[in-house]
């Protein structure tokens, strides 16, 4: 099976349940929002907090979807930086629980965390501290680190580092690698999209994008925006929430759907989706089987809260996933990691 390398900003997500949204207010963070935080603040934040039910995991957009990868029986492997602290620890540990290679390097600067609120409606609040994790740079990259892999999974925020995203797709073509983006976020698409239409038309093979980024891409309605998504690369994803997904490659396109699911939060539905997605693709499934398969995660990771779930809801994926296979692709080998 192919082995998938990600690439990302390496944040421990601090999930946070909330009673109500009076600290939301207390604490001057709009609701639904992602609001930038220095160290002092965070501090401020988590101290506040320190009352409520919370959750601690490796997170992060591109180590999401690795995570969902590596569950899934996938070789993985992630690179970010990380801190000489606590929060360091817990990442690397998590990973490592997962089966997932950590190529972490090591900074000074405390690890990036980001301490998601989740409201009683499901909304989330996010106080975000960068910290380490956007202190990787080009130089950091070595090139031994992506012989051996078929795929590179790479996060839209780090489109932010023109060198670092430039050097880590300039590696992935040395050995051969194919290429998927997730936009991430749209101001982010906002901000770069010259540089992104350009990086996606010479460099990236696959594109997941949700509809306010593919809007903000193409300044178009998801089924236009991914028919030209499209033509910049081999296969382009929009995902649409409850609407589910469109999924085209060529001439070729698809509409997929939800599966059935009770939301709790919605913390790396998109990142898991392209899991799903990904291991589609890499075990031979067609287009429609993939899309499905990205549904099938999606709609499990929002009945939980964060973007981890227990073993007997990864046992139950994996028989889903069993019976799409079974529709066609390779299915008399996969091999599911216990979880």
């Amino acid at each position: 099976m192919a082995k998938i390398l990600g690439i990302g900003n390496a944040l421990v997500d601090i999930m946070t349940s909330l009673e109500d949204d009076i600290l939301l207010t207390e604490l001057k963070l709009p609701k639904g929002s992602m609001q930038l935080v220095d160290i002092n603040t965070s501090s401020v934040v988590l101290d506040a907090s320190a009352h409520l039910r919370r959750q601690l995991t490796a997170g992060g957009s591109a180590s999401n979807t690795i995570y969902g990868l590596a569950m899934l029986g996938v070789d993985t492997a992630f690179i970010g930086k990380i801190g000489k602290d606590e929060y360091g620890n817990v990442y690397k540990n998590d990973l490592l629980a997962c089966k997932i290679i950590p190529r972490l390097y090591v900074s000074d600067t405390h690890s990036g965390r980001a301490v998601a609120f989740v409201s009683t409606d499901s909304e989330r609040t996010f106080a975000t501290h960068l910290g380490a994790a956007i202190e990787l740079v080009a130089e950091d990259l070595v090139p031994d680190h992506f012989s051996g892999y078929q795929y590179l999974h790479i996060e839209g925020y780090l489109v932010q580092n023109y060198l670092l995203i430039r050097r880590a797709i300039d590696l992935a073509g040395r050995y051969g690698l194919r290429v998927s983006l997730d936009l991430a976020s749209y101001n982010v698409v906002e901000e770069h999209v010259e540089f992104l239409k350009k990086l996606i038309r010479e460099s990236i093979d696959i594109v997941f994008a949700n509809e306010d980024e593919a809007r903000a891409l193409t300044g178009k309605p998801p089924e236009e925006a991914v028919e030209e998504i499209s033509g910049f690369c081999e296969i382009a994803v929009v995902k649409t929430g409850p609407g589910g997904s469109l999924v085209r490659r060529g001439d070729e396109f698809h509409r997929i759907g939800i599966i059935p699911a009770s939301p709790l939060d919605t913390t790396g539905a998109g990142d898991l989706y392209a899991s799903g997605f990904l291991f589609g693709l890499i075990r031979g499934y067609d287009l429609k089987q993939s899309g499905d398969l990205g549904a099938l995660l999606a709609g499990n990771i929002i009945e939980v809260l964060g973007a981890r779930m227990d073993k007997q809801r990864w046992d139950r994926i994996r028989e889903g996933v069993r019976r799409i296979g079974g529709m066609g692709g390779e299915t008399d080998v996969i091999q599911m990691s216990s979880g």
